[in-house]
């Protein structure tokens, strides 16, 4: 059952969190110490500085510590612990891979549409330009 507790926290996390790793991580606080108390605020500061200097994103890379961490301390054997990263780290990531995919859809329907090109056209000189100012 806490696989599928895991899988939603971070499932809704990654589904309501737009700004990056790094706007994750105080609704992940909220959610694991707070709201479920899977772990401490000491844990999950150390957590929160492992995954800084681990390379990837932060939210994945903490997401990924915190499933490992949450099975280990409900007693689950080292396997299991793997398996719980690796819920945590697919929950947090599939909102975003599903949307992508849908934008995908949407772009073959829409692409050879005369309204959708003239879009198109206008937005590659402006990312350019957002591009060339950054």
């Amino acid at each position: 059952m806490i696989y599928l507790e895991l899988f939603l926290t971070f499932f809704l996390i990654g589904m309501f969190t737009i700004g990056g790793g790094y706007s994750m991580l105080p609704l992940i606080q909220n959610q694991v110490v707070n709201v479920h108390g899977w772990i401490d605020e000491t844990t999950f500061t150390d957590i929160v500085a492992i995954s800084q200097m681990t390379p990837g994103p932060i939210g994945i890379n903490s997401a990924t510590y915190i499933g490992y961490q949450v099975l280990l301390n409900s007693g689950a054997p080292e396997a299991l612990c793997i398996l719980g990263s690796f819920t945590a780290t697919f929950a947090v990531v599939l909102p975003s891979f599903i949307i992508v995919l849908l934008l995908c859809k949407v772009y073959e329907k829409w692409r050879d549409h005369y309204l959708f090109k003239g879009v198109m056209t206008g937005l590659k000189p402006a990312t350019l330009g957002l591009v060339g100012t950054a």
